[in-house]
């Protein structure tokens, strides 16, 4: 599967913000809207083991690895993890 190459919602989600603003982790919401989708289908993704970055489950919340998702933003290829809920 290769990820559609499009620009993020805001600039708030642009690579070079994430990388400067973002620590190891982000919230699922805010990693779906810089790959263009809405939070309930980032969701979707999780449970399915689909998410394109990977995805790390912290007791019950989970939290996308920020290099991960930069790299899939930058290079438009997934890297799943095969994590599920």
């Amino acid at each position: 599967m290769h990820i559609q190459e499009s620009e993020p919602a805001s600039p708030q989600f642009s690579p070079a913000r994430i990388r400067a603003t973002w620590n190891g982790t982000g919230s699922v919401e805010d990693a779906a809207r810089a790959l263009g989708f809405s939070r309930a289908k980032g969701y979707e993704l999780i449970r399915r083991g689909r998410f394109p970055c990977r995805v790390l489950r912290i007791g019950r919340s989970s939290r996308v690895v920020t290099a991960s998702l930069l790299r899939v933003l930058e290079s438009g290829e997934p890297e799943y993890n095969g994590a599920s809920t």
